[in-house]
């Protein structure tokens, strides 16, 4: 985590290609490579003005770490399906739920800051995304997608240990204490969205934290009040997309310097 993280982009498999998206930035100028776990990745050999590439503009990709792309794939969303994303926030796993669906069913982006929705804006139209919705959390919406959606992402806001290669500057206001108070509201918001999971269906719990007491412990918390949902093997999840990480066995763990630091945990409800 001291050490500079690589830039790397998700290709926007809705307009292009990994191999076009790669030919292109070649002809602006930058070289890149494929990221080793994620299919839709690319790492760039040098720092760039992303809204200076016409291709960028054009929506052939987006800025997302490699993990990021991978916490996406647990929800093994799939066309037609009905998709919530419990904490948007900028929109970059939105985006990369709406390209796994090939921008097709619905997809509910919720979020309790109406500017960071206004943000996500843009960033959809740049993608030709479509399908995508964006709310703020209200009771009587919640209400009204109870127990219909196949999936539900819980991107949890946490204290970010995970990326403070990108942010070295939040180590200084990182305390023990912000950790006991946000994993609170971690759990709320799990209580607030795990209803929305039909039976059958998937509730993702993701963070970029790498904290016991934000990840593992929210999680058993969460389970030992609601045995409707048990856990599902992350590693078993990724290989059926072919794409093999070591983790252990019921979550999902990424360390740098491969990735950012994340953490998953994939329930399904009975």
């Amino acid at each position: 985590s001291n050490q500079p993280a690589p830039i790397v982009i998700r290709v926007n498999t809705l307009k292009t290609t990994v191999e076009e998206c790669r030919a292109r930035l070649r002809s602006e100028g930058i070289e890149s490579e494929p990221t080793k776990l994620s299919a839709f990745g690319l790492v760039l050999k040098k720092r760039i003005n992303a809204q200076a590439l016409q291709s960028f503009n054009d929506g052939w990709f987006e800025m997302q770490d490699e993990g990021s792309q991978l916490v996406a794939l647990l929800l093994e969303s799939k066309p037609g399906d009905v998709l919530v994303d419990a904490c948007a926030g900028g929109g970059g796993k939105t985006l990369s739920i709406a390209a796994l669906m090939k921008n097709e069913g619905k997809l509910i982006a919720f979020d309790v800051d109406a500017k960071r929705l206004a943000n996500i804006q843009p960033r959809l139209r740049r993608a030709g995304v479509g399908i995508a919705q964006l709310h703020r959390a209200e009771s009587r919406l919640l209400e009204a997608l109870e127990a219909r959606a196949d999936a539900v992402l819980v991107d949890a806001p946490c204290s970010g240990v995970g990326t403070f290669r990108r942010n070295p500057w939040a180590k200084l206001s990182f305390d023990e204490n912000f950790a006991e108070r946000i994993s609170i509201t971690q759990k709320r918001i799990l209580e607030t969205f795990a209803p929305l999971v039909k039976p059958g269906g998937r509730l993702v719990y993701s963070t970029c934290t790498l904290l016991q007491r934000e990840n593992e412990e929210v999680v058993e918390s969460f389970l030992a009040v609601h045995c409707e949902f048990s856990l599902l093997s992350p590693s078993t999840i990724l290989q059926r997309q072919s794409v093999f990480v070591e983790s252990p066995p019921d979550y999902l763990m990424l360390l740098p310097p491969s990735t950012d630091g994340f953490f998953a945990a994939t329930l399904q409800k009975k």
